[in-house]
Formats: structure tokens, sequence, C-alpha cells
């Protein structure tokens, strides 16, 4: 994406790159490193030795905390908690919908062969709905990549309709071909 949507050169945007995938790694590290300290500690108090599931939560908030919810939260921390929150919401609604406390189990295969679909199209709807009409709440690199999309390099068509240019087009059909083609 920061090929697409940066402006700089080569060396540049490799340089973005690198040092975006290095804070990655980093603070996932120091995460991990976090979360098996507490871990231990816990399970080295006599009173708490016993394993318990809420050690892995206690553990998570901490490492959680410290690592991603203190000083400036960088572009690539807010990538890693929103992606971390989006897989929770699914999974938390699949163990629901799993437990039968929130689905009758005749309707359980439905609901969970539907589930997908209706997330993408929810989350694309508000997405758009926030690009036209509040884009100051949108992440600034979101916001960026939408208003490159959907703005800048649009066509007006007869009606009035803005299109998008065919190398917009191309080069994002072109890159699914290309991840189709991997997996």
């Amino acid at each position: 994406m920061v090929f697409l949507f940066r402006s700089g050169t080569f060396q540049e945007k490799l340089k973005i790159i690198l040092k975006a995938t290095f804070q990655h790694a980093r603070n996932l590290a120091t995460f991990a490193t976090v979360y098996k300290s507490v871990l231990y500690l816990l399970r080295s108090t006599p009173r708490l030795a016993k394993e318990s599931s809420s050690h892995t939560f206690i553990a998570g908030l901490v490492g959680g905390y410290l690592v991603f919810g203190r000083g400036i939260q960088s572009s690539v921390n807010q990538q890693i908690v929103i992606y971390v929150f989006a897989r929770v919401v699914l999974a938390l609604a699949r163990l629901k919908v799993q437990s039968g406390g929130l689905v009758p189990p005749q309707l359980r295969e439905k609901v969970e062969s539907n589930a997908w679909p209706v997330f993408a199209a929810l989350s694309w709807a508000f997405v758009m709905w926030l690009h036209r009409w509040h884009p100051e709440t949108i992440q600034p690199s979101l916001r960026s990549s939408m208003k490159y999309m959907y703005e800048l390099h649009c066509t007006t068509s007869s009606s009035g309709l803005q299109l998008p240019k065919y190398r917009v087009i191309l080069v994002f059909y072109e890159a699914d071909r290309n991840v189709s083609a991997d997996t």
C-alpha cells in the first residue's frame, strides 16, 4: 500500500516499509515477553499457582496496555490492535452462536454460513458512509487510500456520477489476481 498511496522516491518508500516492519516485529515480540512474564508471575504466586482462564486474560490485559495502549498510537500499533479486535469480535460471535445461547440450533448453520457476508457488507457500508459524511473520523492512512481511490482518480460520467479511472481499477484487479494465484 505504501507504494500505491504514498508519495516519495523508491528508497523513501522502502525505508517507511522497513521501519514499519521493524516496529511491528518489535512490538509483537515485546508483547509476547510481557505476556509470558505476567503468566509466569501469576503461576509463581502460591494462591494463584493453579492455572485459570483469568491468567491469560490478565496477562493479555497487562501486555496490551503496556505495549499497545500507552504513549503514541502509531499507525502500526493501530493496525495491529484493529486487526486483533476484528478477529476477537468474530471469534466471540462464533463462540456465542456455537454455544447455542444466541441462535436456536435449527438456525445455527444458516447464521454461520451468512455471518461473513453480512459482516463484510456492513463493514464496507459503514466505512463508505464515514468516508462520505465524516472523513475526519477515519484513520489517516485509510482516509488517504479512500481519497485516492474515490475522489482524486475519478472521472465524471455524463450523468454526473464519479467513476474510478481505468488505471485504478486495473491496479486493484491485477493485485487481486496475484493474491488469488498465490493462494
